[in-house]
């Protein structure tokens, strides 16, 4: 099994982290979407990371369809989503925000380091970060008084997504959002980043 693509995407972190978490071994391919184009484009033509490659040659694209194909090689007991109808809506509400707020930091950087200075959109780039704020917001509300993990005493799928979002936004755009603003989500993301998995799957 090989992943693809490289850590300071807060996508592929999630798949790396996960995949430890899952005990499934791996070799992660460090591409850049940008700097290896073409050797990516040999392996998936839409040039998507993360993108994983089975052992049976199988291409898969999306860290949520990703993720949730391989919690299905688990037993229900041993994966990283809830099976209870109504846990799993909890976890996927905070898996939600967590994704919205990376998708909002992606959204922030492209448009300052891609886009040229003098075609930016400063309306659009304080909506984005009001989103960002908003999401992080949310996310504050469903950490606070979690002095552990949020679905039991075991790591699963909302707390890695939703310690790599705060992480990559403050590796990403350092100052931008306060941890003093969010002081239970930034003690949780500490918590999880002091983990094995998290340790051997650094933001690069």
């Amino acid at each position: 099994m090989q992943l693809i693509g490289m850590l300071d995407s807060p996508y592929v972190r999630r798949v790396a982290i996960s995949l430890a978490v899952l005990g499934l071994p791996f070799e992660h391919r460090n591409l850049s979407v940008f700097r290896h184009y073409d050797e990516f484009a040999k392996i998936n033509p839409v040039v998507k990371a993360p993108t994983l490659v089975e052992d049976d040659g199988t291409v898969l694209i999306d860290s949520s369809l990703i993720l949730d194909h391989l919690d299905r090689k688990f037993a229900p007991e041993r994966r990283l989503m809830p099976e209870d109808p109504a846990a799993r809506q909890r976890a996927q509400q905070v898996t939600g925000f967590a994704l919205a707020a990376a998708e909002k930091t992606v959204q922030n950087v492209y448009e300052r380091n891609l886009r040229p200075a003098e075609r930016q959109h400063e309306p659009w780039v304080e909506r984005v970060q009001t989103q960002m704020h908003h999401a992080f917001a949310q996310l504050e509300t469903l950490v606070a008084g979690h002095d552990g993990w949020l679905f039991g005493d075991r790591l699963m799928q909302p707390d890695i997504t939703t310690a790599v979002a705060w992480r990559f936004t403050q590796f990403i755009l350092p100052g931008t959002v306060d941890p003093a603003q969010y002081p239970a989500l930034a003690a949780f993301s500490a918590r999880a980043e002091a983990l094995p998995e998290f340790i051997a799957t650094p933001l690069e």
